[in-house]
C-alpha cells in the first residue's frame, strides 16, 4: 500500500470514535475495526459490518456468509484474502452489536462519514465495487438506487451500464438469512451471479 493509505489503516484501526463521540448509544463493546485497504486491488466489497466471528477473529467474512460469496463470486479463500486482489470496505468497521431478537444492528452510524470517503480517494484504482446489502447501496448509488433491496438488484443490469467510475454491482447480503429471497428470486443466480464471475475473473487475470 501507499504510505499515505498505510496510515489512514492505521488510524481507523485504531478508531473509537463509536465509544468515545457515538451518534446515540455509544458501541457496548471495544471496538475493532476490521478492513481490508488496497493501493493494487481492482475488486472492492462494500458489505454491512461485522458479524460476531468476524469481531473475533478480525478478518473480513470468517462464517457462512463469506463462503457463500466466496462461492458467488468464484474465488477460493487464498484468492478471497489477497490485498492485491481484493479491497474489503465494509460500511461499518466495527461489529455494531445485536438487537432483541438476535439479529446484527446496522452499521453504526458514526463511521462511513468518518471514513469512507477519505479511504476510497486513495483507492482510484478500483473499478468494480460490488455493494453489498442495502446500506451499501445507498452510498455508492445514492439517488440512483430504487426502492427496495429487491428492486435494486433486479435492476442491476441497468445499474452496472449507469455507473462506469467505478462499475457498481448490487448484491443481497449472503447471510443464510437470505436463503429464501434467494430461492424466490431465481433470476439471481441464473443471470446476474454467472455475469458477476466473469467480471471477477476479467479482473484478476
Amino acid at each position: 500500500m501507499s504510505e499515505e493509505l498505510d496510515r489512514l489503516v492505521a488510524e481507523i484501526r485504531a478508531c473509537r470514535i463509536c465509544v468515545e463521540h457515538p451518534a446515540g448509544r455509544p458501541l457496548p463493546h471495544e471496538p475493532r475495526p476490521v478492513v481490508t485497504a488496497s493501493s493494487t486491488a481492482r475488486i472492492l466489497i462494500a458489505g454491512q459490518a461485522p458479524g460476531t466471528k468476524v469481531h473475533l477473529s478480525g478478518a473480513p467474512f470468517t462464517d457462512a456468509s463469506g463462503d457463500r460469496l466466496r462461492d458467488w463470486l468464484g474465488v477460493s479463500s487464498a484468492t478471497f484474502y489477497d490485498p492485491a486482489k481484493f479491497a474489503i470496505v465494509p460500511m461499518g468497521f466495527c461489529f455494531p452489536g445485536q438487537d432483541a431478537k438476535g439479529g446484527d444492528l446496522p452499521p453504526r452510524r458514526e463511521c462511513a462519514p468518518a471514513w469512507r470517503a477519505r479511504l476510497l480517494a486513495l483507492m482510484p484504482q478500483v473499478d468494480l465495487v460490488l455493494a453489498v446489502g442495502q446500506y451499501a447501496q445507498q452510498w455508492h448509488m445514492g439517488p440512483s438506487r430504487a426502492g427496495t433491496l429487491t428492486e435494486t438488484v433486479a435492476d442491476w443490469r441497468a445499474v452496472w451500464d449507469r455507473c462506469s467510475s467505478p462499475h457498481v454491482l448490487p448484491l443481497p447480503h449472503p447471510s443464510w438469512r437470505n436463503t429464501g429471497w434467494i430461492k424466490r428470486n431465481p433470476w439471481f443466480e441464473t443471470e446476474l451471479l454467472p455475469f458477476l464471475k466473469v467480471e471477477i475473473q476479467r479482473r484478476l487475470r
